[in-house]
């Protein structure tokens, strides 16, 4: 190495003495040529056997090194076979002796677990047998209270549907006396001769459509207002409707007398006497049975024959829209009827929200109850899931054991191997 370093400081001296040699006079160039050409073939030649030694020097070098691994690989070589045959008779003496312990401890070991097991067994069961009662009692005091509740307003609905079939039967014993009322209904120019036997027939008809379809507490006949008139009758409707009057005298002179005018003549007078006696009626309801914060803003006009409310509404609906005008609703047996029935359908409405109050309280506070039992259901339910599969699991590891305590009575340990050995230690 040191004779390479030495060759490229004589070359680099070599190329300095040139490059000086340069700024000669050039005629010198020749014998510069010559010396440098004399140095180049020296420098080349030494270059060559310092190559040859340095070759000759990595060969004895490589032999030499060959020969050392040789002799390592070769001694490492008898150290491992060497090991391997301690450990293989170590492995043979470990495996004799881990037998022989495993052996003693699983007898001492089954002889533990099946005792474990039986006291485990025995304590499961009590466990489990007191549980049982435990959710048994709480099953029956829980159904106790649910039925309690569900009795309660089972009966509190029964006697709300009882009352509402009641009411029902009350309507259709109605409805069938006014089918019979109607039904033997005469001609009123037969039964009502005067103004006063038309007066009272329609006070009466009128009473019995009221009474029929109505509760006693929601109408009063013969009522006297405020303001010193009479009523022949008065519905007590629930607010914001309120009391409204009824009136059941109607002037019939003139309707005679257009049916049985002889000339064209007399019955056109008798129609336009008829229209002025409907209309000085309406306004005498009007002025006497509509009281401002007293009644309601309308009153009724009852006609007590189906023929005269058909001639008015069908000919002469201009004193059908003064009537509605002055707020007086005309009205016939059938329609008087409807609107009866009508107002009751509104008092038995607002009645059954009263009730529907009451049943939807009651209902809240079951369903409250039915919360509370639903939810210590449900922790009840998971008590018995869980203790199930704690069960379940002492059932697992029992087996567990069981499959153990067979695989070592079996002749399976007395040829084991490594495999075996190692499961069995870690286990």
């Amino acid at each position: 190495m040191l004779e390479i370093l030495f060759a490229v400081f004589v070359l680099i001296l070599l190329l300095i003495l040139l490059v000086m040699q340069s700024r000669q006079p050039m005629r010198s160039a020749h014998l510069l040529e010559q010396q440098h050409r004399a140095m180049l073939a020296d420098l080349n030649d030494g270059l060559n056997k310092q190559g040859d030694r340095l070759i000759a020097a990595q060969v004895g070098e490589s032999e030499r090194l060959r020969t050392a691994v040789g002799e390592e690989l070769r001694a490492t070589r008898d150290a491992v076979n060497a090991l391997q045959a301690k450990q293989d008779l170590l492995r043979t003496e470990m495996l004799a002796q881990t037998l022989a312990k495993l052996a003693e401890q699983g007898r001492a070991d089954q002889e533990l677990i099946q005792n474990s097991f039986r006291n485990a067994t025995q304590h499961l069961a009590t466990s489990i047998e007191t549980l049982s009662k435990t959710v048994d009692g709480r099953l029956e005091q829980i159904g106790g209270k649910v039925n309690e509740r569900l009795d309660e307003g089972f009966k509190k609905t029964n006697e709300t549907f009882v009352s509402v079939m009641t009411r029902l039967a009350t309507i259709d014993e109605a409805q069938k006396k006014i089918d019979g009322l109607t039904t033997n209904m005469v001609s009123l120019q037969e039964l009502l001769g005067d103004k006063r036997s038309r007066g009272a027939f329609g006070e009466v008809q009128l009473e019995a459509l009221v009474r029929n379809i109505m509760p006693p507490q929601s109408y009063e006949m013969q009522y006297s207002l405020s303001n010193g008139t009479r009523a022949d009758c008065v519905l007590k409707l629930p607010e914001p409707t309120g009391m409204v009057a009824v009136d059941s005298k109607f002037p019939l002179e003139n309707y005679h007398r257009m049916f049985g005018a002889e000339t064209p003549a007399e019955r056109l007078v008798a129609e336009k006497q008829f229209k002025a006696d409907i209309k000085k009626h309406v306004d005498d309801i009007a002025s006497k049975y509509i009281i401002t914060d007293v009644t309601s803003d309308g009153a009724v006009m009852f006609i007590p024959a189906e023929a005269v409310f058909a001639e008015i509404h069908a000919h002469h609906p201009e004193v059908v829209d003064y009537a509605m005008q002055r707020r007086v609703w005309i009205v016939s047996p059938t329609t008087l009827m409807a609107v009866l029935n009508t107002a009751r359908a509104v008092m038995k409405d607002v009645e059954t929200r009263k009730q529907v109050h009451i049943i939807k309280d009651e209902l809240g506070k079951l369903g409250k109850e039915f919360g509370r039992f639903d939810e210590r259901m449900k922790k009840l339910a998971d008590h018995i899931r869980q203790a199930h599969e704690d069960a379940q699991d002492v059932r697992t590891t029992s087996q567990k054991i069981t499959k153990r305590f067979t695989s070592i009575e079996q002749v399976e340990l007395s040829q084991p191997n490594e495999h075996s050995v190692i499961e069995h230690t870690n286990e």
